[in-house]
């Protein structure tokens, strides 16, 4: 019996790790279906050059500065909504849930009533709400088994009950607290902004070569050095061209604070999903509960935690949302889209409705193309109507291509 001799066994990995191999690995996925982020990023691009064609206002950098405070709540809001979508399930409470964690961070920071907490423990107890609601929903639908949509549904309707029970007829709070503001509203200064960029980029180099060297004394599959070198280079470079574009805005130079919780929070709920036995799990009960049932996985703690990052992610964006107003009404409360722009912007980042398939990533791409579309028609415009037709358009065709997807991979055995 022979076997391959250690340098024979290299060389050919060095192959498969050659970038004409990745080039036609990565052509024969697009041919089966896995188009990965291109129709995302294909939208981005278009949206960009069709609203700059129209006004010379958006690409600016005090519109790039406003939109990215524009898209943050409901962006942070649909870092939930993936997890949920990933195990195959829904959550129509997070628009009014937003809300509820907006009236209560506003509600327990109100001076002169007795519970005039500080800022970052407002903070707390809001996104403890959201956690709370999370876990209890996802008991319902875990334990009970009572369908998501039926339950999230329910969820909605008393959110939407207490809002309007603590806000009762004055109908708004008013947030003094400086450090709930700030999260929305505080601008970081051009240098400090600088040197955001130079840590993002150490760091981006150190977990990319950090992974690359680990794998490769473990004798496993690398990847192609260069392109690793070039993707570390492409992400530095959009990190300093957004802290340059920031910097050229007037009257407030510099990079808004709430960019950073969003690239935060994604990065951290992208590295739970992708390199943690929670996140597999995650995928798995996604892909089929029956077979992740039968292979150890807890199915039912799976789907109450993953209500509960639901559940925190809506009570963040909520505030993130009341800070940028300054403060909660009944009109701000979770009304108007900010659920199904939640959804949209998971859905239309690439994240599959029928569960398994999707990437934390596609809600920042997603809720930017949400973004940039209300901004645009705003800047433009046009009606609230020409803004509805178009997101539902754009959803009813993101999910018609992930349909068709699916099927295109399913024959491809893939």
């Amino acid at each position: 019996m022979s076997s391959a001799a250690p340098a024979e066994i290299q060389a050919a990995a060095e192959d498969q790790d050659s970038i004409a191999a990745i080039v036609r690995a990565r052509w024969a996925a697009i041919r089966s279906g896995d188009v990965g982020s291109l129709p995302v990023i294909i939208g981005i691009v278009a949206i960009t050059l069709f609203f700059s064609s129209k006004t010379s206002i958006f690409f600016t950098a005090v519109n790039f500065q406003n939109l990215i405070g524009q898209m943050a709540g409901p962006t942070v809001i649909a870092i939930g909504v993936v997890f949920v979508l990933l195990i195959g399930e829904i959550d129509l409470s997070i628009g009014f849930l937003s809300g509820l964690a907006g009236v209560a961070v506003a509600y327990y920071q109100q001076a002169g009533t007795g519970h005039d907490y500080p800022g970052l423990i407002a903070l707390a107890l809001a996104i403890l709400t959201g956690i709370v609601v999370g876990f209890t929903q996802g008991s319902i639908v875990a334990f009970i088994g009572v369908p998501s949509f039926v339950v999230t549904l329910a969820g909605l309707l008393i959110c939407q009950g207490l809002i309007l029970k603590i806000l009762g007829t004055e109908g708004v709070i008013g947030i003094q607290d400086k450090q709930i503001n700030d999260i929305a509203n505080y601008v970081l200064s051009p240098n400090t902004g600088w040197a955001v960029a130079i840590i993002f980029t150490v760091m981006l180099a150190a977990a990319a070569f950090g992974s690359y060297f680990n794998r490769r004394r473990a004798g496993l599959p690398t990847g192609n050095v260069v392109l690793t070198v070039v993707r570390v280079a492409f992400f530095a470079g959009l990190a300093f061209a957004a802290v340059h574009v920031c910097n050229q805005a007037q009257p407030r130079p510099g990079v808004p604070l709430v960019g950073l919780i969003v690239v935060f929070l994604v990065v951290l709920a992208g590295y739970v999903a992708g390199r943690t036995t929670f996140g597999r799990h995650v995928y798995a009960v996604g892909g089929n509960a029956e077979a992740a049932r039968r292979a150890g996985i807890n199915v039912k703690l799976i789907r109450i935690l993953v209500f509960m990052i639901s559940g925190a992610m809506a009570a963040m964006g909520g505030v993130i949302l009341a800070s940028r107003l300054n403060g909660i009404s009944l009109e701000s409360a979770g009304g108007g889209t900010i659920l199904l722009d939640s959804i949209s912007a998971a859905v239309i980042g690439g994240v599959s409705l029928f569960g398994g398939r999707g990437r934390v990533s596609g809600a920042l791409f997603g809720g930017l193309i949400i973004g940039m579309i209300a901004n645009g028609i705003d800047l433009v415009g046009y009606t609230d109507a020409i803004k509805l037709i178009t997101t539902g358009a754009i959803l009813l065709a993101a999910v018609t291509l992930d349909t068709v997807l699916r099927r295109r991979q399913a024959a491809a055995g893939r």
